[in-house]
């Protein structure tokens, strides 16, 4: 596969955050009255909130109360009480660096907002790179929507043949293989095999990646 860039997801992929921002989402529910369960909520992590909210409350939007206080809440309760929980993944900055060495064009495509994504690139301790990154402030839908990857694309220039997107959950996956572009997934973010079926390969986390480089996707450029 002949490759000139790499598009990253960040949650969960470059940061152990799914469980926290389950846990921040079924707090933020309960904020506004409404009850939901956590393993149904984790496993909507990789959706941004305009899918999450009517995926657990059918009625409620991201655009109209009380959906958009919901969201807002989440988005608080992640940048405050569950920050100091926030680690990055193993071998997240390596990782990335080995990509910047040879020569990859490196671009962040995220369904977080800009204000979340400022916080998980200084928790990957990749913010000194300065990547140009995709957020769902340049999308109308999230991801499993290919729009984030879409506008991804639209930055790079580049050809989503020659690209692979780096992501953790079946909706990046979705969402990548919608725009054209093939993903190596990471277990990190907490889906089975089964879940990431769609992936052309699998690893368990940015360092099990970085260790069989030469042998994955990456390397055989």
């Amino acid at each position: 596969m002949a490759l000139d860039g790499v598009i990253l997801d960040i949650d969960g992929t470059l940061v152990l955050s799914n469980d926290i921002h389950a846990h921040a989402w079924v707090e933020a529910f309960a904020s506004q009255g409404y009850e939901v369960e956590f393993d149904q909520v984790r496993s909507l992590m990789g959706m941004g909130s305009d899918q999450v909210l009517p995926q657990l409350v059918p009625d409620l939007s991201k655009a109209t109360e009380p959906g958009k206080t919901i969201a807002s809440r989440h988005t608080e309760l992640v940048l405050t009480k569950y920050r100091p929980q926030l680690k990055p993944t193993a071998g997240a900055r390596p990782l990335v660096q080995k990509l910047l060495e040879a020569g990859l064009k490196v671009v962040i495509a995220t369904s977080a907002s800009p204000e979340e994504l400022d916080t998980m690139l200084k928790v990957a301790e990749i913010d000194d790179f300065q990547l140009e990154a995709t957020t769902s402030s340049d999308a109308d839908n999230s991801k499993p929507a290919p729009d984030i990857v879409e506008a991804t694309l639209q930055k790079t220039q580049l050809a989503p043949e020659r690209q692979i997107m780096l992501a953790d959950t079946p909706y990046d996956i979705e969402a990548a293989s919608r725009a054209g572009v093939a993903v190596i997934a990471l277990r990190c973010g907490g889906f089975s095999d089964d879940d990431l079926a769609g992936a052309i390969a699998i690893y368990d986390h940015p360092a099990d990646l970085l260790h069989h480089y030469d042998q994955s996707p990456l390397g055989q450029r």
